[in-house]
């Protein structure tokens, strides 16, 4: 069969118990007792599916998760938790897993999951965000405007793709610190309006734009472009440029 899966496990005895399980099956099998060895691998080779265990030490499941989504890495990944709760499952689904397993689990489950899996094959990468003349494609962490690389930090980046994914809407600063913080900062916090000076800075003003729009008292928002006139007048066309 040829096919090669990461299990991510802290606990020696059911990794061995997995491994071996796994390696009657066909399948080849590398082991990481912690989330930082997971990643490097997961990072470094193209598996087949991965199992995930969510409580790991250092970096948790969840994040490793998140972090290879992050990387384009799309390999099936199948989370192993201990615990039944509705927030483990949205939290593993959010980060990007494919399935979930609560513990204690049957073998026999473990591997149709693993099959059915590997049958659907890997899961699209996220389609690219158009706005305009400004794209973002979260697979490939990349943003350009006017067919321009634009060079953005992991928190603009989060930033701009809630604006881009809600053109036309109008963002509190809450639900901004919400998303793209993760927590609540300190009440009274400029942060939002910090990095909404970062992005204009690198993508309004360089292109003559004015397109995140401050909402007196409420938050902001990206314009949604104009269906006819999706270059601005005082703007150079881009095949002028060229």
């Amino acid at each position: 069969m040829g096919m090669r899966v990461l299990v991510v496990e802290d606990e020696t005895r059911m990794a061995a118990l997995l491994k071996r399980g796994l390696e009657e099956e066909g399948y080849a099998v590398d082991i990481a007792a912690d989330g930082t060895e997971g990643l490097w691998l997961g990072s470094e080779h193209d598996y087949a599916a991965i199992l995930l265990d969510a409580m790991l030490p250092g970096i948790d499941g969840f994040e490793v998760c998140a972090r290879l989504r992050a990387q384009g890495k799309w390999a099936p990944v199948v989370m192993l938790t201990a615990r039944d709760s509705i927030e483990d499952r949205v939290r593993g689904l959010d980060a990007g897993a494919d399935d979930y397993l609560i513990k204690p689990f049957a073998f026999a489950e473990l591997l149709a999951r693993v099959r059915a899996l590997l049958r659907r094959g890997n899961p699209e990468r996220p389609s690219v965000l158009t706005v305009g003349d400004l794209q973002l494609d979260p697979a490939a962490h990349r943003v350009t405007r006017a067919g321009v690389d634009v060079e953005l930090t992991a928190k603009e980046f989060a930033l701009l793709e809630l604006l881009m994914r809600h053109v036309g809407q109008v963002l509190t600063r809450d639900r901004i610190l919400e998303h793209v913080w993760d927590f609540a900062y300190v009440a009274g916090s400029n942060v939002v309006d910090q990095y909404v000076g970062y992005l204009r800075r690198k993508l309004d003003r360089p292109f003559g734009r004015e397109d995140i729009e401050t909402v007196r008292g409420t938050g902001y928002r990206l314009r949604a472009p104009a269906q006819d006139h999706p270059v601005p007048t005082h703007a150079t066309p881009v095949s002028e440029l060229s």
